[in-house]
């Protein structure tokens, strides 16, 4: 079992238990790479060099706030520890609220939260399913690495979720990235998109959806390994006759589409991608000589 990232107790009122936090995603399987020169085959290593001074030790540096141009206020260690939460380990259990009350966007990190050993085993027991017939969701605080975060609680199997919350302010409200203002859509189109979804509808399957791109790497990585050229992958047929988009022509075509259908639509889409990326390869027109 892997070994917990956080330990210390839930407390609810005058009831507390020992819990601990694991982690509930892993990014063990993600792909990562290394800089190697390519000549020596070594890995090439990153050294702090100071402009004036040249290669200086890691040890030597402390960190820097730019408050202006150029110009720092410096914080080493020890002041660091001057604004250091001591960390209670005490997850404190203020309010509970709906699940719905809690907007998507403030979800973070979400680890397991489940009992730390047999003492106060019923105290987990009892807070917890009080919660799952209450259908309600444990909002607390707790210090990790230093740093106070809200936390959402909710029961899960036998255990709980704990998800780290975002705070207010770093969360921006849509008015602030785009003022764009969306057209009220035709009854008639909306009625045919409607029929579209439902076609479409269906529960949620993870194991559904994979990323393309880490198997296309790992493929290559195997095929590199092996020897082999590389081989690329000659580019999609675009389909773009020139014609602008008839939109309710398009629902309609939609409704009634098959697999092949919703393919080429997409084969469409990357080449219009791709040709939107690259840069204009046509030739200057020759100029048109005079009629003598």
């Amino acid at each position: 079992m892997a070994r917990p990232s956080w330990q210390g107790h839930l407390r609810l009122s005058l009831v507390t238990c020992p819990v601990a936090l694991h982690k509930a995603t892993t990014e063990a399987h993600d792909i990562h790479f290394h800089l190697v020169h390519p000549k020596s085959h070594n890995r090439v290593r990153m050294v702090a060099k100071d402009p004036d001074r040249g290669e200086v030790a890691r040890s030597e540096l402390v960190k820097g706030f730019e408050f202006s141009k150029g110009k720092y206020v410096l914080l080493d260690k020890r002041d660091l520890e001057s604004v250091k939460l001591e960390s209670t380990r005490v997850i404190d259990i203020e309010e509970f609220v709906p699940l719905a009350s809690i907007d998507r966007i403030y979800w973070d990190a979400p680890y397991y939260l489940l009992p730390n050993g047999k003492t106060g085993i019923d105290a987990f027991a009892v807070i917890r399913a009080a919660m799952e017939d209450q259908d309600k969701v444990a909002i607390g605080r707790l210090v990790m690495t230093t740093r106070e975060r809200v936390c959402a609680i909710e029961p899960r199997g036998d255990g709980m979720l704990l998800t780290t919350l975002r705070a207010h302010d770093e969360v921006l409200a849509m008015k602030d990235v785009s003022s764009t203002k969306v057209p009220k859509p035709d009854k008639r189109m909306l009625d045919i998109a409607g029929k579209i979804i439902d076609q479409l509808a269906g529960d949620f399957d993870p194991s559904h959806f994979t990323d393309r791109y880490e198997e296309a790497l790992r493929k290559l990585i195997a095929e590199k390994r092996k020897g082999k050229p590389v081989q690329v992958a000659p580019p999609a047929e675009s389909e773009d006759d020139g014609k602008v988009v008839n939109l309710m022509d398009a629902l309609r075509r939609s409704l009634d589409s098959d697999g092949e259908t919703k393919r080429r639509a997409d084969r469409y889409l990357a080449a219009q991608t791709r040709r939107k990326r690259a840069p204009s390869r046509r030739r200057p027109r020759k100029p048109r000589r005079k009629a003598a």
